[in-house]
């Protein structure tokens, strides 16, 4: 089993990093095969709704400049997707959108390749907006036809500057607790 986490965040190792790790340590711990992939650093533009996913159901994306096909090989040969984002105006990071947009679209032109799937979100505050990013977030899985285990509260953490997140407990409680959920719905869903 294995799952594979994207981080929307434009730091590279900061907030929504953490959080991630923390979810995918405790993946690790019950013996799943985990993977980061940093989305910092790679430009990623938007579906430009020219609906060839849908014309050709070859499980690509039409645009080929950016690394989006290779976060959808990824995405289907991974049994649990992680997505993490910062809040950004009360919202998703733009690299995270345009992942989600794409990689959305081709799923569902290809018979809803990521169905049946576990399926989470983290999220990284400063203070608000969080519960809006983490609606999004989730709002892909649902739309696919996944899973979605929960946790000891919403998936997010405070903090503002790299590392931050780490202060707060009940975040930090929250990410062990969603790894330890995310591994036993991955589990339950391969018996």
């Amino acid at each position: 089993m294995k799952v594979i986490a994207f981080n929307g965040s434009a730091r590279k190792d900061g907030n929504t990093a953490i959080l991630l790790n923390a979810v995918l340590d405790e993946m690790k711990a019950a013996g799943i095969e985990t993977e980061l992939y940093q989305l910092s650093g790679k430009p990623i533009q938007g579906c430009i709704a020219c609906m060839k996913c849908f014309e050709k159901k070859d499980k690509r994306c039409a645009v080929e400049k950016d690394i989006v096909n290779e976060c959808i090989q990824k995405m289907v040969e991974a049994d649990g997707i992680l997505l993490g984002s910062p809040t950004y105006f009360a919202d998703l990071s733009a690299s995270m959108k345009a992942l989600i947009e794409r990689a959305g679209m081709v799923g569902r032109a290809n018979n809803d390749l990521y169905q049946r799937k576990a399926g989470a979100g983290v999220v990284a505050v400063r203070r608000a907006g969080a519960y809006h990013v983490f609606s999004s977030l989730n709002a892909f899985f649902l739309i696919g036809q996944m899973i979605i285990p929960g946790s000891s509260y919403w998936n997010l953490a405070h903090g503002r500057l790299p590392g931050e997140v780490t202060k707060d407990e009940e975040g930090m409680k929250t990410m062990k607790q969603l790894g330890q959920n995310m591994a036993w719905l991955m589990k339950k869903l391969q018996a």
